[in-house]
């Protein structure tokens, strides 16, 4: 899925500048997702990365980061020792204290004063103001900058809107790349194809031959080190609001008139602004929210949310949440989208599930009843297409029984699939925008879940105790069972 980037500049050399670059993220994904594009010839040959800290660190010091923090999140059969080192020769590193306007200078001498400069903001998001104006200050932007921002883009609306207007007064929205991993996934962007390059799928895609869409981000993490940022934001806001949202638009937008990156942003917008708004008793009826307690996952002992580290006794941050949204509009009237996240939960899984109508009349006597058909889009632990349908048992008579068509997309493409990280980041540099949000998705996205959080605020909703190593509380299942439907892994 390509298209022709709005500012590429190919002829200039680029300067990818990683502010936070001594942070989690850099070293678990962005060094490493760089390493693999360096590896594999997708970075442009004079390419430099300038890492940007507080610090007080030297080049060789942050090499040593990088060998002890990055080296450990590349898997050991891509790792070249001669390529690292030709990867660890583009680093520079620089000293800066982001609120201090003369820092900026070191800045700008270490950064080309020709070149296509790629400013990665991995910090948080109050820092993005102050950043911005500062390297406006210092002369290091011009019409071929572009700027990469990281999530959380805000707490609620407001708070969005400003930083999309702070952002904005030193960057045109079309060199503004906010970047939402799940969207580089290899799956959802195959998502796009299996929608709208196989004919057999487009007749089917809408009410009334669709009963029920499933959306589940499951983790079994806990909150780890992240317990003081989670308990100030919660699942709605940090998985909800964002990836959950991006894969829903992707399932029900419209076909786009082309690939261009406002033609598919357009469609998505669309749908944004097409969910049902949630009333205080909406919100009472048909939303969970979940709270791990102590149990178990992959067979070990794990702690309860409240007896994390950094977590306040009488917290009520939502380690879970499930909901049911509705899409005001002629292609999904009266079909419920079920979304769901949580962490502690019994696996790893991302996955779509499709669920389509059951038949009106069944000529065969014994099978299965009200049996639809699946179609199962696995994003992780593995990436794989499943159509689930009923078959003959094998034997006389015509007993049925439901099967699985399994397409393994490693197993059918064995050609070397690139991680998120990898494929947004190069995206970027080649100047293609469709995999990012824009600045009114954002903010539409903000105008339908923060009714949520203020309804829960309303009803003074406080979150179910499910135990570590399930599947979240038995209100979300119940969610479901009220329309005769269940979550996949309970059919």
């Amino acid at each position: 899925m390509t298209n022709q980037p709005a500012q590429a500049a190919p002829e200039l050399p680029v300067d990818m500048i990683i502010f936070g670059g001594g942070g989690d993220l850099a070293a678990r994904k962005l060094l490493p997702a760089l390493y693999m594009a360096h590896l594999h010839g997708n970075l442009p040959h004079d390419t430099r990365i300038i890492a940007v800290g507080r610090k007080n660190w030297t080049i060789d010091d942050y090499r040593a980061f990088m060998e002890e923090q990055s080296r450990p999140f590349i898997d050991a059969k891509a790792f070249d020792s001669e390529a690292w080192s030709r990867y660890l020769d583009l680093f520079q590193y620089v000293i800066i204290d982001v609120n201090a306007p003369a820092d900026y200078e070191r800045l700008a001498e270490a950064s080309r004063k020709h070149a296509l400069r790629v400013f990665y903001l991995s910090t948080s998001p109050e820092l993005f103001t102050a950043i911005c104006d500062n390297l406006s200050a210092a002369h290091l932007l011009d019409k071929h900058s572009r700027v990469v921002l990281e999530k959380p883009l805000g707490h609620d609306l407001a708070s969005a809107k400003e930083i999309n207007a702070s952002v904005g007064r030193h960057f045109a929205e079309s060199q503004i790349y906010r970047i939402d991993h799940y969207l580089g996934k290899e799956t959802v962007q195959n998502l796009m194809v299996l929608r709208f390059g196989n004919p057999i799928f487009g007749p089917l895609w809408q009410a009334p031959y669709i009963r029920s869409v499933q959306i589940t981000v499951a983790e079994a993490v806990g909150v780890g080190s992240r317990a003081g940022f989670y308990d100030h934001t919660g699942a709605l806001r940090d998985m909800v609001q964002n990836h959950l949202l991006q894969l829903l638009c992707i399932v029900a937008m419209e076909p786009p008139v082309s690939l261009d990156p406002d033609a598919v942003r357009d469609e998505k917008l669309k749908v944004l602004r097409s969910l049902r708004p949630m009333s205080v008793a909406d919100i009472a009826r048909d939303t969970v929210r979940g709270q791990y307690a102590a149990g178990a996952v992959d067979g070990q002992p794990v702690k309860g949310y409240l007896e994390e580290d950094n977590v306040p006794a009488n917290s009520r941050a939502e380690t879970f949440v499930a909901l049911r949204a509705h899409i005001n509009n002629w292609r999904w009237a009266n079909v419920p989208f079920f979304l769901r996240t949580g962490k502690r939960m019994q696996k790893r899984q991302s996955e779509i599930v499709i669920e389509f109508a059951d038949l009106p009349f069944s000529i065969f006597p014994s099978g299965p009843r009200n049996y639809g058909n699946r179609l199962v889009i696995q994003l992780q632990p593995e990436e794989s297409i499943q159509l689930q349908m009923l078959a003959k048992e094998p034997g006389s008579g015509m007993n049925m029984l439901p099967v699985s068509l399994n397409l393994d997309l490693q197993q059918a493409i064995p050609e070397r699939r690139a991680e998120a990280y990898e494929r947004l980041l190069v995206d970027v540099i080649r100047g293609r925008l469709t995999h990012f949000m824009r600045r009114d998705e954002l903010e539409a996205a903000w105008s339908w879940v923060e009714p949520i959080l203020n309804g829960w605020k309303e009803l003074n909703d406080r979150p179910r105790i499910y135990t570590a190593g399930t599947f979240g509380p038995a209100a979300s299942s119940a969610l479901l069972a009220r329309e005769g439907m269940s979550w996949a892994e309970e059919a």
